[in-house]
């Protein structure tokens, strides 16, 4: 994927990373700015028979795709505990669908219906307050007056997240809307939800306190070398008057949901680490048939994943 020449973007996209950067007390090098601890998995996309009808998409017309899946948790802190209640949640699901050579196509999501800030630059200034947050300062304190004036944010903040007993058993959201057109040119706008086959399962509190920090890592190797690890990919479908440019502004449940098709995972990735430190998701599907709509995170976060991959490429053996 290309970086962009646009000055303005660029800017935004370096204070960005330099925003998460201070967040998580730091650079560590090597590792993302967010989701920095994760696990690449290896199996293969099956579409639904009726996904054709929405996209002409090339993985669609296909029998199967190979595709490469990392599963991470919140933050750019490679070693926060997976049971942390406070920062490792929202976790991630970062799906690649290997096209050709060199040509594939990627889904981003993480595991809450929600995001915090309509904009690349409105999610800025929610981390700046983080940043400037004393908690033992007085009331009402940064944050607390950030939230209190955006709406959307605290209600990213106060919907629950609660810890799932494996990653195969948890939900993941690509919150921003795309662009579907099918082979007769018909278009419709849609969000990705990816769904566990065997259902959604969490922990107590109690119970998730009691697990090691590396738990959701180790549970994920172990499970997948005994059985695949799979998951239902659908579209939730827009309705004419549904917002398709507002990764904040969610559709009604009953909106219709869109078979897209299942993902069977079945071995870890070799040379993970190594891989990890390589790989550049793109939220922008650059492929015939799916498009990114006009929500306004698009260009600013496919730049920051760029620009924050080739800074994690410098980086030797981590």
């Amino acid at each position: 994927m290309p970086l962009t020449t646009d000055e303005k973007l660029l800017a935004l996209s370096r204070e960005a990373i330099e925003v998460f950067d201070k967040v998580n007390g730091g650079v560590h090098p090597g590792f993302r700015p967010a989701h920095a601890k994760g696990i690449l998995l290896t199996g293969t996309f099956t579409p639904s028979p009726e996904a054709a009808s929405l996209t002409r998409a090339p993985h669609l017309q296909r029998n199967s795709t190979p595709v490469t899946v990392r599963f991470s948790d919140a933050t750019g802190i490679p070693t926060i505990a997976d049971n942390d209640p406070q920062h490792a949640a929202p976790r991630g699901f970062a799906v690649r669908f290997h096209l050709g050579t060199h040509i594939h196509t990627d889904i981003i999501s993480h595991s809450v219906n929600a995001f915090p800030a309509r904009t690349a630059e409105g999610l800025i200034e929610f981390l700046n307050a983080v940043i400037a947050t004393d908690p033992a300062g007085r009331h009402p304190n940064a944050i607390e007056q950030f939230l209190a004036a955006h709406p959307a944010a605290l209600k990213f903040v106060q919907v629950p997240k609660p810890i799932p007993t494996t990653f195969a058993k948890e939900s993941f959201f690509a919150v921003s809307a795309f662009k579907f057109t099918n082979a007769e040119g018909v278009s419709r706008y849609g969000r990705y939800r990816v769904q566990p086959v065997g259902g959604n399962e969490y922990l107590s509190d109690a119970k998730a306190a009691a697990r090691g920090p590396n738990f959701l890592f180790d549970e994920i190797k172990e499970r997948v070398a005994k059985e695949p690890v799979r998951f239902r990919v659908a579209v939730q479908l827009a309705k004419d008057g549904d917002m398709v440019n507002d990764a904040t502004i969610g559709w009604p449940e009953e909106r219709p949901q869109q078979a897209f098709g299942e993902i069977s995972l079945r071995e870890i990735a070799a040379d993970n680490a190594s891989e990890q430190q390589q790989i550049i998701f793109d939220p922008i599907p650059r492929v015939d048939g799916i498009e990114a709509s006009a929500d306004p995170l698009f260009e600013p976060r496919a730049n920051i994943y760029l620009m924050s991959g080739r800074r994690r490429r410098t980086v030797g053996n981590r």
